[in-house]
């Protein structure tokens, strides 16, 4: 039998990718649809077979487990839209998470909280719009050095309530593995805001190999202590993470563990690419080179890490009762691929804030890779684990994410989602930019011109409805007026 996680594995039937009949929000782009290879009679049997044991196999779950799975919650650091082959991707394969994806159910219309790292962090370990929070205004944190006396007042508050000090109150263990970029200690960081365990760095970005950030510091942290290791970034967080989940076989308390990986953010370096002298310093350097045969390579260390840990979750038994999201932080940079949109980080065009996202629970999601267009944000996620868990959200601090759960159930008023998605109204800003999304209108003010959207019909956004439809424009122009009230204003330059 061939272990789980290679990437020789490719269980992708083509007919779990073809979106519903009737769509009725953005319409799916067309790549992620096709599927470039044809499968094997042997692959589909295979895997349809994995996927209804998995599924008969949950019912048996007690009463206690049910209402408290384990979470497993994989956030990826500037994934494209399209950068899984599941999603698209035509020039590499990601079967490890088209597998999850095939096990479970995909969102077509799914949305980080902001086009950058550490607001879109804060949305969801907050379950708030990000501009509520000083920490969620910058675009991103900086590094400790260059941050200097600010790192002692600017990180997530450790008084907030998170995710992880909200499932502690429900008896939850709780890691964080990978990139917290919330703030610096000793003032800030994962253990001060709800986690037991923490391994990984603290800042935005750092060298795959030495673990430096761009200022050149170690930033490669065990709880709040700093500590060395030798490895490429990917593989480490990986090889923690397996650990994690094999330590909570046969645990009496549930896990949640946020496993936040830094790839395939930039530095651009695949797990061959060290060379002698390794060092990179400055954010030019940092962002320099790449190719998109790097970009596979890291690609592939990813998805195959992700195997590694639902391999880890299968071997302990804990497969059955596991919810297991996957996302990204927000759209890709210059080797994503993010057709048909328009946009890349840092854009609140759609491929700035348009990501994937895959949620896989057995015996809740039924098992066929169904395609959810209902739309999603960021703060969802927080709000369906917490409503998963039976956690409940602190009332002085409201949520602003939707539970998720009665779209992802297989049942039939789950399928009617698909047919008639609950309408919603988000809000994006950043530095220079303003959106407001009430599907298929999005307003957007890209600081220079403001638009009218159809996504419907103009995924692209080529074609300026402002003049068309000036009702919508100004019924969306003012419902960001009014959002924007309720935020923190903009930090002056």
């Amino acid at each position: 039998m061939e272990e789980v996680g290679r990437t020789s594995l490719l269980p992708v039937p083509v007919s779990c990718f073809f979106p519903p009949a009737s769509f009725h929000f953005a319409a799916v782009p067309s790549t992620i649809r096709r599927m470039s290879r044809t499968i094997t009679r042997r692959e589909f049997v295979g895997t349809a077979l994995t996927g209804a044991a998995i599924a008969s196999a949950a019912p048996q779950l007690s009463q206690s487990q049910t209402r408290h799975p384990n979470i497993l919650f994989i956030l990826a650091d500037d994934l494209g839209y399209g950068d899984l082959s599941c999603y698209g991707r035509p020039d590499y394969r990601t079967p490890n998470l088209d597998r999850l994806a095939l096990q479970g159910v995909r969102f077509a219309n799914a949305y980080s909280a902001s086009p950058l790292c550490t607001p879109t962090r804060c949305a969801f370990i907050t379950g708030r719009y990000p501009a509520r929070t000083r920490v969620g205004l910058e675009e991103p944190l900086y590094e400790r050095r260059a941050l200097g006396d600010k790192t002692l007042t600017l990180g997530l508050p450790s008084e907030h309530p998170t995710i992880a000090s909200l499932l502690k109150q429900t008896g939850y263990e709780t890691a964080l593995i990978g990139k917290w970029h919330l703030g610096y200690l000793p003032n800030f960081g994962p253990i001060q805001s709800g986690f037991d365990e923490f391994f990984g760095v603290m800042s935005g970005a750092v060298d795959f190999f030495t673990h430096k950030d761009m200022e050149g510091d170690a930033d490669l942290f065990e709880g709040k202590v700093p500590v060395e290791r030798i490895g490429y970034m990917t593989e480490m967080l990986t090889e923690r993470a397996v650990e994690y989940v094999t330590r909570r076989k046969g645990s009496a308390r549930p896990f949640y563990l946020s496993l936040h990986y830094t790839a395939p953010h930039w530095p651009w370096e695949g797990p061959g690419d060290r060379k002698p002298n390794h060092e990179l310093h400055g954010p030019v350097a940092f962002r320099a080179g790449g190719s998109l045969k790097t970009y596979a390579s890291m690609m592939k260390s990813l998805d195959d890490g992700i195997g590694q840990v639902l391999g880890a979750l299968a071997r302990s038994g804990l497969e059955r009762n596991t919810l297991v999201i996957f996302t990204s932080d927000n759209g890709g940079e210059r080797f994503s691929y993010n057709w048909p949109f328009t946009g890349q980080k840092n854009s609140l065009w759609e491929g700035g804030v348009r990501v994937p996202a895959i949620v896989r629970w057995p015996g809740v999601t039924q098992a066929g890779g169904r395609l959810i267009d209902q739309p999603a944000i960021t703060m969802d996620w927080t709000a369906t684990i917490l409503a998963a868990t039976g956690s409940k959200a602190d009332p002085r601090y409201p949520l602003d994410g939707l539970d998720l759960l009665p779209m992802i159930r297989a049942s039939q008023s789950a399928t009617a989602y698909t047919q008639h998605p609950i309408p919603r109204t988000f809000f994006w800003r950043n530095s220079n930019q303003d959106a407001a999304l009430k599907s298929p209108w999005k307003y957007l003010n890209d600081g220079s011109h403001e638009y009218l959207f159809n996504l419907s019909i103009d995924q692209r956004e080529q074609a300026n409805f402002r003049d068309q439809n000036p009702t919508m424009f100004n019924q969306l122009r003012s419902e960001f007026k009014t959002w924007e009230s309720t935020v923190l204003p903009r930090p002056s330059a």
